[in-house]
Parts: structure tokens; sequence; C-alpha cells
């Protein structure tokens, strides 16, 4: 089986099965992406072609259609490069592809007969969702209509693509309904044989010093830290979470772009906005700001947590959260979808309304002081995650399973066909 997966920043959500197909006997896996994003994933099966880095939307364009012309030009970029392959004799039996840059807009035209399964991450909507769901950043009119176009580009995609995959039933719900019953619901997996409880771990500050279980410990992880992922509700609620736990240490991860949402003011980040808010309030040598850290350093982390707290908008679920529950953290969330989907309060972890800075800080209060008694949350939040969210024997299966199943021309509805056994990956 031949598979070729485009993602502008390869390998993204396919880090795990484009090895998994590779080392299958007989299967060939290629991949596109953009140029400067390619190399991380390092597989001597897995090979890899970039196309040139688009260029982004005319000074002229509408401000609504900017997204959209963005998109074009890199849907271009990606279907020149598959029409290279084409010439070349070269035709893929299925194709997996994130559509959300634009990179499947075109993907048909190329090989009209090929089965495309699709990465359907997120559909944004005018209401509900992510969209105004922050007082602090008004929504006005002007972005209610943008928003509505923003999908285009997914819109065209998606009408093409003979199936779809969603990590969660949330974010498969955000889809409109009439191709909601051409995406499957399947998370992305994590390793639990990686991302597993550690007691004996011992975590590096910069000045040398270990900290281990024995400390208090309370860790922020975002990608970029940002308003999207409430990383300002949780600055706000610094101050007093410092006062009610004089001896706790607080690690946060992140770096100081944005990933999601509006710009921050020109010249600034959120990261320093946020900290000049409440900087003279707290005791700055117990805060420690990491950057992004390396994934070995990232375990380390989650591992030596007294407590993980996690906030995210309405939004796509981020995969430190469920890797937290998989390393045993007792895990303070933010009551928002997708996370209620995943995290039951008083069972697997503990929720708190994401705008509410004061019940934050009392909950983190009440776990660090009952570290003991909510030792059965751990307990439970990694069960949730081996039964659920497991990559080797939930996930990965899965995925497997709808690839093969779209190779050989079949709707993932209809029942398998008679197949030899593959031995395991």
């Amino acid at each position: 089986m031949k598979t070729l997966f485009i993602h502008q920043n390869f390998p993204g959500q396919y880090k795990h099965i484009a090895p998994a197909l590779a080392e299958m006997p007989g299967n060939q896996v290629l991949a596109i992406g953009q140029e400067g994003h390619l190399g991380r994933l390092r597989h001597r099966k897995v090979k890899e072609i970039g196309y040139p880095e688009p260029r982004g939307a005319g000074e002229k364009t509408h401000y609504y259609v900017r997204r959209l012309e963005t998109a074009v030009r890199r849907g271009q970029a990606a279907a020149r490069t598959c029409f290279d392959l084409q010439a070349k004799g070269y035709t893929p039996d299925v194709i997996c592809c994130h559509p959300g840059w634009g990179d499947g807009l075109f993907l048909r035209d190329v090989w009209p007969d090929v089965p495309l399964l699709y990465f359907c991450e997120f559909y944004y909507n005018s209401q509900g969702g992510d969209s105004g769901f922050d007082p602090e950043f008004p929504y006005e009119l002007n972005s209610r209509l943008a928003t509505r176009i923003r999908n285009s580009h997914l819109l065209l995609s998606i009408e093409t693509c003979d199936w779809g995959l969603a990590p969660t039933h949330w974010q498969h719900a955000s889809f409109p309904k009439a191709f909601q019953d051409k995406i499957s619901v399947i998370f992305d997996g994590v390793d639990t044989e990686v991302v597993k409880p550690n007691p004996d771990v011992a975590f590096e500050l910069e000045d040398g010093r270990q900290l281990t279980r024995n400390d208090e410990v309370v860790t922020f992880v975002n990608r970029n830290l940002e308003p999207y992922r409430g990383y300002h509700v949780f600055m706000r609620a610094l101050p007093e979470i410092m006062q009610r736990r004089p001896n706790a240490q607080f690690l946060i991860v992140g770096g100081r772009e944005v990933s999601y949402g509006p710009a921050a003011p020109e010249g600034k980040t959120y990261a320093d906005i946020y900290w000049d808010e409440v900087k003279d309030k707290v005791d700055a040598s117990r805060v420690h700001f990491l950057g992004r850290i390396p994934y070995p350093t990232f375990l380390k982390l989650i591992q030596v947590s007294s407590l993980h707290v996690y906030l995210t908008y309405p939004f796509v679920l981020s995969w430190s959260m469920i890797e937290a529950l998989s390393a045993g953290c007792l895990v303070l969330a933010s009551a928002t979808p997708p996370v209620e989907e995943v995290v039951r309060d008083g069972e697997n972890g503990l929720l708190f309304d994401f705008f509410d800075t004061r019940q934050l800080a009392m909950r983190v209060d009440e776990a660090l002081s009952n570290q003991d008694r909510l030792q059965p949350l751990r307990e439970a939040a990694r069960q949730t995650v081996l039964e659920r969210y497991d990559l080797q024997n939930v996930c990965l299966p899965k995925q497997l399973d709808l690839v093969r199943c779209l190779a050989e021309g079949r709707r993932p509805d209809e029942t398998p066909a008679p197949r030899p056994a593959v031995s395991a990956v």
C-alpha cells in the first residue's frame, strides 16, 4: 500500500501513524509539507518532499478573504508538487491530508480516483465555540462575518474528500451536519508506555536546584502563552494562589508568539502583558518561565507535577492535557468543551469556571492540601487514557483500519472484507 501524507507542518497529527505504516511489509510512505518545516520525523522509511512557502494574501485583498487567498496559494503549491509526482508515475493508494491551511484544496484534481482522508480538526462558527467566548476580547460584527468566510477552504476541501477524522466528539460536532456522517472520531493517541508516572523523577531548574515529587509543584503548559489557552486567567489568579501556597513552585511552559486568536498589541507579547499585571504582587523567585522545552524535559515536568493546570477556550484540545492525565497528574482544568469530554470533576480530575480566578485559586489550594486524599483521581486519570486514548491499543489500530479501509475502496461504515492478519506495529 502506498500512502501519501500531506501536512504543511509535517508530521503534525501523523507522527505516529506515518511511521507505523512505513514499518509494515510492502508499504510505501511519502510525505509532503512546507520547506523548512520538514525533517523532524527522521524516519528512514518515510520520504519527505517540501514545497516552497507560498506568498500570503495581497495588500489590497478584502479582509474577509485573506485567509482564503493564502490557502489557495498553499493549495496550489501542494498541488504542483503532487502533479510533479504524478508525472513521474507516482499514484498513491490513499492520501491523508490536513486541509486546515489549504493543502487539500486541489488534490482531487491531481488524482481524481484516489481516496482522500482529511483530518477535520476544527470548524469555525460565528456563534458558540471560541468565537465571542471571552468578553475581554469583543467579538465585533466585522469579525463575526469574517469567521463565516474563514471556513471557505475547509468546505471546498471536505466536499471533495471521501472521509474525515476528528480527534474529539465536540470537534466533530463543530462541522456542518451535512458532513458529520463521513467523519470518524478517533483521538491522535498517547504512548502510555512513554508517558507514565515516575515517582523517582527529578526536574532541574536553571539554578541547578532539583524538584522531586516531595516538592509542591504547579505546572502550566501552552504552545504559546496566550488568552486562547487561558494564560491571562492563570496569571491573574497567581497572586492569591501564591499567598495560599507559600512553598509552591510554578513551572510555566510556552512560547511568546500567538498560535490562535488575535495578535497582541504591536511591540508586545501576551506573555509579558499579563506577567506585568501581577509581577509586583507575587514572589517572582518561585515562578519559572521555561519557554519551549524538549519533549523529554516536558515528560519530566508533568511527572514531577503536584497539580497540572489547564485552561482553554472551547477549541481544539491540547495533547499536553491528555499526556498530563497519562502521566498520572492531578489535573485542574477549565469546565469548557472539549475538556469536559475527558475530565470529570471529582472522578479523574478537577474542573472550575474558566473566568473565575477566585475559584481557580481555591481549587489549587484544595488540590495541594489534599494530595493523599485525591490520589484516586490521579489513578483514574491514568486509567481514562489507557481505556480511551492509548496509542498502541486504542487509537492507532483504529486509525490504521480507517486508512486500509479507504485504500481498499470501502466506506468505513461497511463490513470489512476478510484479510490476512497483520503483525503488530
